[in-house]
């Protein structure tokens, strides 16, 4: 059974940081592209941050280049995002997701992100 278990989530001030984790278990943990997605109220879901495999390619959505750093660790089947100089629009759920092309796509629950003073 393959489970995708974010932590990391709570209430943080505009200009904060917050490390989200990602740990996952019953697949193939470095064969997965890793992604964190997340989702505001009244939105649609969107992409966050990929990385790949081994982690040579690495993509951000344009709103968070710069302040958001995604980085796995195949050892510890863990997938971080740590994201810095939080603003309010960055509040949502942060959802994880493992996907293998034409094999497989997996999510996590969700852990909720909130940036207000």
């Amino acid at each position: 059974q393959v489970q995708l278990v974010e932590s990391g989530g709570g209430l943080v001030q505009p200009g904060g940081s917050l490390r989200l984790s990602c740990s996952a278990s019953g697949l193939i943990f470095s064969s997965s592209a890793m992604s964190w997605y997340r989702q505001a109220p009244g939105k649609e879901r969107e992409p966050v941050a990929t990385i790949t495999t081994n982690g040579g390619i690495i993509n951000y959505v344009d709103s968070v280049k710069g302040r958001f750093t995604i980085s796995r660790d195949n050892a510890k089947n863990t997938v971080y995002l740590q994201m810095n100089n939080l603003k309010p629009e960055d509040t949502a759920v942060y959802y994880c997701q493992a996907r293998r092309i034409a094999t497989y796509t997996y999510w996590g629950q969700g852990t909720q992100v909130t940036v207000s003073s």
